[in-house]
């Protein structure tokens, strides 16, 4: 038994005779999809610096996402800060693009719903206006409690 490795490698490429279907697809993609010219820069990040790391955090990236109602713990993975920082800085923020999103939530079912849609004049009437299917009364037309037991004299 020899330590020495055969080499099978031919020091010529197949022609294209010899050469499988497979080979020639991978050979075209792996010309198609090959990187030149890399390039790396700076680029100047305008935001508010969170954290012990000193992050920079852009606000409009930040009203962005949590206009979406993205969560908490969303938005402190997508930017790398711990959720109580994110909470502590942006809580402003997050208030204010929450609820411009369920404002103009509203206003589209409003929309809808003058323009016709039934489900939607159900749903609001009974949500904003406190309507309902079965009416419940507040009246006190309730019996009293009857006892057949004479009281003692």
């Amino acid at each position: 038994m020899s330590n020495e490795y055969e080499d099978f490698s031919d020091s010529k490429p197949l022609s294209e005779q010899t050469q499988s279907e497979g080979s020639k697809t991978q050979e075209k993609y792996s010309k198609r999809y090959q990187v030149k010219n890399i390039k790396y820069g700076e680029k100047t990040v305008v935001g508010r610096v969170v954290g012990r790391n000193r992050t920079v955090i852009p606000e409009e990236e930040f009203y962005k996402l949590a206009a979406l109602h993205s969560s908490w713990r969303e938005l402190s993975d997508w930017f790398g800060v711990p959720v109580g920082t994110l909470r502590d800085n942006f809580a402003d923020l997050y208030e204010k693009a929450t609820t411009e999103t369920k404002q103009k939530l509203r206003r589209a079912q409003l929309d809808l719903a003058m323009k016709g849609d039934r489900v939607m004049l159900i749903w609001l009437g009974k949500n904003i206006l406190g309507q309902a299917e079965s009416p419940v009364s507040n009246d006190n037309s309730q019996v009293l409690p009857w006892t057949d037991q004479e009281e003692d004299k």
